[in-house]
């Protein structure tokens, strides 16, 4: 056994990193990622070292074997019960808005007719878009159009380069000033901070450049698939725990193009309302019916697929061909886990085909990074079809497919993503080869980091979502949850919220209608391994200097209490790399 197996062997038998951490968990003194050994050779020398100092450190400390988060036994996704005031307020703003929008309009077409030629019948065809749909991009959305869309140049890490613009016409065209500022980035899917254009992994991706060229400029079914890709699929199928995975070159893509070749017509989806707009497409593409369940209620997917089962398809009443329930790991508009047990009991159940999109859970859920069936303790062959991305926690692009052979082989086949698109290229690969093996610990140089950078997301997760919570403001998700949206309603709040923070060098994403619920508009926090604890504390002195501005510390006279002890016990109780001693080690 070589050196970097036995450092493996090593790390996968201790399972937690010796630093200096407050009492938040969070690791103290400069970038958390420079700390773990450089090399196999360091570990291993320094393993008998840290026999010696932990049994000189036993009697300071208490050690706690903590137990698998408890999200899915909580209704802490459920949105907190919303001031009547709020909401009245809330409506009134957009019923306001929206009236004053029909009237800018009812003038213009009188004094100004050539400005809205688009909106007529012309020569016999019809309008491009329908007229409110065009009021609201117009009137409410173009108002808006400055805290959307910021050009960025540089990689969107821990910190982003944004490029500064403004606009002398009301949002309908920006100009560059040349000025770059340098903002925290609070907007970024960069979960476990692999966003980096130097390191391991870009030199890795460098390598492979130097070896393998670029592309292959061709799809995998015809010179596309080359031993880099084999050997990617291989290691995504090993870390995700199915038999074997197809990989594709865009995440959109992984869903919206195979989807249809799993279902057809005479098949039924039922899908969650808050389902992506990548699966939605995939589903309306395939043919098969289509039916709805409320969001994570399982009674009202019980619901569906007891009358599914017993109605049968529509007119015939024949057997259904199959039944998909396809669901989310984590859904990034509302920082919810799907109910994967209580899904997997349904599935033993009904028995119908179960397909999970892991695009946000996957590599940022778990206490090894492997999604939310990690997260839960569920065997991944209880899921038929799991997907995932590559954008978010590993720093790349595409995505994948993952579940039995025989499911893979015919994807391979029928599928328009490898018969058609193109293959991954090659810098992407290696991307995603190099950041899997850290997170797997298979890396013999970087055998740690991976497990460091899980358990610092999980930490800065927890700790942002409790300071948040103690200074009163509303926010949605369950804990641990990498993104944690804040509720804002007012529509006049959304862009001044994201305005304000762009004034104090931080960026945020602000969504509001129709991306979410009309009442429900909110900005989402995106947080990082990358963020150190003065990110995070510079991040919450602005965001609560902010909240006092606009008026958003809903909860400011009567903190909630018991949303902030569960959030404390999950810190207490965090158990991401196995064990985590209570006490900070100063």
């Amino acid at each position: 056994m070589g050196k970097g197996q036995r450092a493996t062997q090593v790390y996968r038998s201790t399972e937690f990193i010796e630093q200096r951490r407050d009492e938040d968990g969070l690791v103290l003194g400069g970038d958390p990622f420079k700390l773990a050994p450089s090399t196999s050779a360091s570990l291993l020398e320094s393993e008998a070292n840290g026999k010696a100092a932990k049994a000189s450190e036993a009697s300071t400390k208490t050690i706690v074997v903590a137990k698998p988060t408890r999200a899915a036994e909580t209704e802490s996704g459920e949105l907190e019960s919303v001031p009547t005031f709020i909401l009245v307020t809330t409506y009134l703003s957009y019923l306001m808005l929206i009236i004053f929008a029909h009237l800018r309009d009812f003038f213009g077409k009188l004094v100004y007719p050539e400005m809205y030629v688009q909106l007529r019948e012309q020569n016999g065809f019809a309008p491009m878009v329908s007229d409110f749909e065009s009021l609201w991009t117009r009137r409410l959305y173009g108002r808006i159009r400055d805290c959307f869309n910021r050009p960025i140049t540089g990689v969107a890490g821990g910190h982003v380069n944004l490029l500064e613009r403004v606009s002398f016409d009301f949002n309908r065209s920006f100009e560059f000033t040349g000025r770059v500022r340098n903002v925290l980035n609070l907007a970024s899917y960069n979960y476990l901070g692999f966003a980096q254009s130097e390191g391991p992994c870009a030199d890795k991706v460098e390598q492979a450049i130097r070896e393998n060229g670029i592309t292959q400029a061709s799809t995998r079914a015809e010179s596309g698939c080359t031993r880099l890709l084999v050997e990617t699929e291989d290691m995504v199928a090993r870390f995700v725990g199915s038999e074997a995975a197809l990989i594709v070159s865009m995440g959109y893509a992984t869903n919206a193009l195979n989807i249809p070749a799993l279902v057809s017509k005479g098949c039924l989806i039922i899908s969650d309302e808050l389902n992506h707009s990548s699966l939605v497409s995939g589903a309306r593409l395939s043919g098969a019916t289509i039916r709805v369940f409320r969001h994570n209620n399982m009674a009202s997917l019980e619901k569906q697929l007891r009358n599914s089962i017993a109605q049968g398809q529509p007119r015939t009443h024949r057997p259904w061909k199959k039944i998909l329930v396809v669901v989310e790991g984590l859904y990034s508009m509302e920082g919810e886990f799907c109910k994967l047990p209580e899904i997997v009991e349904l599935r033993r159940k009904y028995g119908f085909y179960l397909f999970v999109d892991e695009a946000h859970s996957i590599g940022a859920l778990g206490k090894r990074g492997r999604g939310v069936c990690d997260h839960f303790n569920v065997d991944p062959r209880e899921v038929d079809v799991l997907m995932g991305t590559f954008t978010k926690s590993f720093g790349a692009a595409g995505g994948y497919i993952a579940g039995s052979r025989a499911l893979i082989n015919h994807l391979r086949l029928k599928s328009h993503s490898a018969v058609y698109a193109e293959a991954m290229s090659v810098p992407v690969l290696a991307q995603v080869s190099s950041s899997m093996r850290m997170i797997m610990g298979e890396d013999r140089e970087h055998a740690l980091e991976g497990q460091q950078r899980l358990d610092q997301l999980a930490v800065n997760s927890r700790y942002f979502a409790r300071k948040l919570a103690e200074m009163g403001f509303m926010t949605m998700g369950d804990p641990g949850s990498p993104v944690i949206p804040l509720l804002l309603f007012s529509p006049a709040k959304i862009p001044a919220f994201s305005r304000e923070c762009l004034k104090r060098n931080i960026a945020v994403v602000v969504v509001s209608y129709p991306a979410t619920p009309i009442i429900t508009g909110r900005v989402r926090f995106c947080i990082s391994a990358s963020h150190t604890r003065e990110d995070l504390d510079y991040a919450l002195e602005q965001i609560s200097e902010i909240g006092d501005l606009l008026l958003l510390k809903f909860h400011k006279a009567n903190v909630d209490k018991e949303r902030i002890a569960r959030i404390d016990a999950d810190i207490d109780a965090l158990n991401i790399t196995g064990i985590i001693t209570r006490r900070s080690v100063c």
